[in-house]
């Protein structure tokens, strides 16, 4: 089962649902602010995406860290940041059992989704 992480009320979050509605491609929504996000499966991601992949870095939460923070940031508190703010992580992130992948745009998910 495909697994979509995010947030509902963000834009590319309802592109992306809508375009799997569209295509009958199931899928579970994952909404970050009302189940949160556990250690162990962002520490996954990270391991198998990278850290500065899962930062946006152009939302609003990012704007919202400290200039310091930002300017820091390594491995360790990103982790620590994700975790207490997890809208920081790049949306959405499909999780399809064989790959994770960040972002969202038609082509990459016909590509994923349609083999």
């Amino acid at each position: 089962m495909n697994t979509l992480y995010g947030i509902a009320n963000c834009d590319t979050m309802k592109k992306a649902r809508r375009w799997l509605d569209e295509h009958g491609i199931a899928y579970r929504f994952h909404d970050y602010k009302k189940e949160g996000l556990d250690e162990a499966t962002l520490r996954r991601w990270v391991d198998e995406l990278g850290w500065e992949a899962l930062i946006n870095r152009r939302g609003q939460m990012w704007r919202k860290l400290p200039a310091d923070v930002r300017e820091t940031l390594d491995e360790a508190a990103a982790v620590a940041v994700m975790l207490e703010t997890p809208s920081i992580i790049r949306r959405p992130l499909l999780d399809t059992g064989e790959g994770r992948y960040v972002g969202f745009s038609e082509d990459d998910y016909e590509g994923i989704l349609q083999k």
